[in-house]
């Protein structure tokens, strides 16, 4: 049960759980756990000091991976939805609130080129253009037109 508790919890939920383990099993109890359970002590350790201070340590945790577009270009979507707007279309039919863009993600990261200045190495690819797009609730496709009813059958 505390193997499976352990492995449901991250960060410093799970090292607060393994330090209140080995307080509970008492003294030896950290050689323990790290012979039956394989946690290391190094991490249960951690979390005897974060329970000691009553917050959790900082770790790096919160800086790792990959920024977002938008902080190496503040202006990258203001300048895409400038560039939209003069090209959406809203649903023929009215049976969506979309907004429709004849454009595609090709034709946005070639119009940033040309008209707003960014260069081909600052710029972000096709695919990921194509994902700020529909987070920003533009759906590049071709726009359907309303087709009329016809009355010819042709079983007649």
């Amino acid at each position: 049960m505390w193997k499976n508790t352990a492995s449901a919890l991250v960060g410093s939920a799970r090292r607060m759980f393994m330090a209140e383990v080995v307080e509970l099993l008492g003294w030896g109890g950290q050689r323990y756990v790290e012979k039956t359970f394989g946690w290391d002590r190094k991490t249960i350790r951690k979390g005897q000091q974060e329970r000691d201070a009553g917050e959790p340590a900082l770790d790096g945790r919160c800086r790792s991976g990959r920024k977002k577009a938008e902080e190496h270009c503040p202006r990258l979507l203001d300048d895409i939805v400038d560039i939209l707007d003069t090209t959406g279309q809203t649903d023929p039919t009215f049976r969506s609130t979309r907004i429709y863009t004849p454009i595609t993600a090709r034709e946005v990261r070639r119009r940033l080129l040309e008209q707003k200045g960014y260069t081909d190495s600052q710029l972000i690819g096709e695919r990921s253009l194509r994902t700020k797009l529909n987070m920003l609730g533009y759906r590049p496709q071709r726009i359907r037109k309303c087709k009329p009813h016809s009355n010819y059958s042709p079983l007649r």
